[in-house]
């Protein structure tokens, strides 16, 4: 039981709710667009995300448009 709670991180604020599988794909979209992602002008792991879909390079400052949880 261990194992499946240490897989859900910040899925676990659900509690009991939407079951395991639900908060599992959620966690690994959560975690996937609050990771740092490579910028495709400088090439430096310095891009956030704005919002869905617009991504923000720290570095350069670029803003440009991609996938909703990903940058590429």
């Amino acid at each position: 039981m261990v194992k499946k709670i240490d897989k859900l991180k910040s899925a676990k604020r659900f509690g009991t709710r939407y079951g395991p599988r639900n908060k599992e794909k959620f966690a690994i979209a959560e975690i996937e667009q609050r990771r740092l992602h490579t910028c495709p002008f400088c090439k430096k792991d310095k891009v956030k995300r704005l919002s869905a879909g617009i991504w923000e390079c720290k570095k350069c400052a670029a803003k440009f448009a991609g996938k909703a949880y990903s940058a590429q």
